[in-house]
């Protein structure tokens, strides 16, 4: 049974959540920015299109045309659309060794265009030279990809273009995104499976799923088109980044943690622990989220407390899944009172109390899977700290607030409303009857 206390506190927590946006934003430049730099100073967002040119592109089932055909076009059309505060670049993969030996056509990925400012003429004629060759060597495109969208501080996005599986196992392309998203980058991947089947849309989802993209199936030309032009605008939208961070395994060696987004990892049965210092007079708003980006057993949880560092527990906040989803999220809320009479606040002197807020998952690795523990599984943790309420005027049941005697008003006008149709209903079938 969920309680009030506790269906306030997750709401709480998810408007904390909801709310942060508080990392902090790239620095304006003093001077006149440069070809990295935005007109605003902001560093520039880097997008880098990955397309598969192995020989399967030859086949003719998108809007009548072949699959390589209908990328081309594509592809001019999101050229021209490209904001120009965005550094975009091509890979290929398969698209120039015609041989059959595996070895050499695995590595068969180069980069067509690079990564800077677009010039969209050089950019069409690159793309207009393609023919459908090789191999699929997703894995190997991907790690040079990454390395080209090193440098600066901006928003980095793969997107990756593909009608099949990777053909050079056992580079495994779902553990090369998993590698590059533990490195901590803010490096995105979405995926587009061209005339998907089971197994190429398995695959592309877990590379999306294992960096935070998204899948997405394509059968017509103008779907493909719509959705590169997306992703590729979507890089141009101000983001918050998240800052990787490591979590000890014990309250003593935490981290310490300002307002922000971070980022971490936590194995299987790992315990990460983070501090947080709190005022007087402040509350501490905090919520985790952590992605199942393997196969794991189904029926898990993911628990946050906030302890003081003599591992007195404040509060908690969990969350429980089923198997129907890839990441679960939990929060919590811990209001500091004005006067601090608690011996573990830290002593006279201290007025700030240190929190530490240790997270945990109950993920397992599903049956017959092996247990790939490393990387851990991805965590993002948001915590924010606010003025605490004035009150508890300011807190009501359920987290309404201040909007409780609202709620209030609508139930009595309700039950009113009801009596009065009920009594006039009785009152026009009576009349009825007489007549």
């Amino acid at each position: 049974m969920i309680t009030r206390k506790r269906f306030a506190v997750g709401l709480s927590a998810l408007v904390a959540a909801l709310s942060m946006g508080l990392a902090p934003a790239a620095a304006y430049a003093a001077d006149t920015p440069d070809d990295s730099e935005t007109a605003e100073g902001g560093a520039k967002p880097k997008v880098e299109l990955v397309l598969d040119v192995s020989g399967s592109m030859r086949a003719r089932d998108i809007d009548g045309k072949s699959r390589m055909a209908a990328a081309k076009q594509a592809f001019n059309e999101v050229l021209d659309a490209t904001p120009e505060d965005v550094d975009l670049g091509i890979r290929t993969l398969g698209a120039n060794y015609r041989g059959e030996d595996r070895r050499t056509g695995c590595k068969d990925t180069e980069q067509l265009y690079p990564v800077g400012p677009l010039d969209r003429g050089d950019a069409k004629t690159a793309v207009a030279t393609l023919s459908p060759t090789g191999f699929t060597p997703i894995g190997p495109a991907l790690l040079k990809a990454a390395d080209d969208l090193k440098g600066g501080e901006g928003s980095r996005r793969i997107v990756l273009i593909s009608d099949g599986e990777d053909t050079c196992q056992p580079l495994d392309p779902c553990e090369v995104a998993r590698e590059i998203a533990a490195k901590g980058i803010n490096l995105t991947i979405d995926t587009l499976g061209l005339v998907p089947n089971t197994k190429m849309r398995a695959q592309l989802s877990c590379i999306a799923e294992a960096t935070g993209g998204t899948y997405t199936s394509v059968r017509h030309t103008d779907e493909l088109t719509d959705r590169v032009g997306q992703l590729v605008d979507r890089a141009a939208d101000p983001a918050v980044n998240p800052v990787a961070v490591t979590g000890a395994d014990r309250c003593s060696a935490a981290p310490q943690l300002k307002p922000g987004l971070y980022t971490d990892r936590a194995g299987f049965g790992e315990h990460r622990w983070y501090r947080v210092d709190v005022a007087p007079g402040e509350e501490l708003r905090a919520s985790v989220s952590v992605g199942a980006d393997r196969a794991v057993n189904n029926d898990y949880g993911v628990l946050l407390r906030a302890v003081t560092r003599h591992d007195r527990e404040i509060v908690r906040g969990s969350a429980a899944g089923d198997g129907r989803t890839d990441v679960l999220s939990t929060g919590l809320r811990y209001p500091k009172p004005e006067r601090d009479d608690d011996n573990d606040s830290g002593g006279s002197g201290d007025d700030k109390e240190i929190v530490c807020l240790q997270v945990s998952h109950s993920y397992s690795p599903a049956a017959g899977a092996a247990a790939k523990g490393k990387p851990g599984l991805p965590v993002e943790l948001a915590v924010d700290i606010v003025d605490a309420p004035d009150g508890p005027s300011d807190v009501a049941a359920f987290g309404l607030g201040r909007g409780w005697w609202l709620l209030g008003a609508l139930v009595l006008t309700g039950f009113v409303g009801g009596l009065l149709w009920g009594w006039l209903s009785r009152w026009r079938f009576a009349v009825w009857r007489t007549n």
